[in-house]
């Protein structure tokens, strides 16, 4: 689990603490990749029994944290792709439309936010999507997404910006804007 003396307690208790706090922060990464509430659950699950079943040893429970992040990341990505050309497989065979009818003004015009804002991340490359998801979703700060991504803060700070700025452009093409513009403080 940890090295350090000052974590305290047993591995088990170690290890419900480590799975408390970063819980949340995994599933909000591993939902804004997969757009699944079971498939980040059970990605976020495989990852702590990973973690678990190999018997990781870190210096503290940052770098727990920051280990779990990436292989989160990493699993949900792969679940992204393969799920993508399932679907697009399954649409060449059946040459279905998928657009569904949805009962409510509000939640038919949320829901064709999301997918917006959605269609426009995806159309970012990985490196500048990664670096938005980790932010916006997973509420890591500069510095926690470049120990993630091991890259320095100041890469991070103008990856953000860069995928902000692009992601307002895909956006304004599409008849939509942020809220707020396009540079937010981290």
């Amino acid at each position: 689990m940890f090295s350090e003396a000052r974590t305290g307690g047993s591995a088990e208790e170690r290890f419900r603490r480590l799975y408390t706090s970063v819980f949340p922060i995994l599933f909000r990464v591993a939902i804004r990749i997969t757009s699944s509430g079971e498939a980040a659950e059970d990605l976020c699950q495989e990852a702590f029994f990973r973690y678990h079943e190999k018997g990781m040893i870190f210096p503290n429970p940052d770098e727990a944290k920051y280990w779990l992040i990436r292989v989160v990341k990493n699993a949900a990505l792969n679940y992204a792709k393969r799920k993508e050309r399932e679907r697009r497989a399954y649409q060449r065979a059946f040459r279905e439309d998928w657009r569904k009818n949805e009962d409510g003004e509000q939640e038919l015009l949320e829901k064709e936010t999301r997918q917006e804002v959605s269609a426009a991340l995806s159309k970012l490359p990985e490196k500048l999507r990664i670096v938005l998801v980790l932010k916006e979703y997973g509420e890591l700060n500069y510095k926690e997404i470049g120990r993630v991504l091991g890259i320095s803060e100041g890469n991070v700070k103008v990856r953000v910006f860069r995928a902000r700025e692009r992601l307002s452009t895909l956006l304004a093409q599409a008849g939509m804007e942020l809220p707020g513009g396009t540079a937010k403080d981290g």
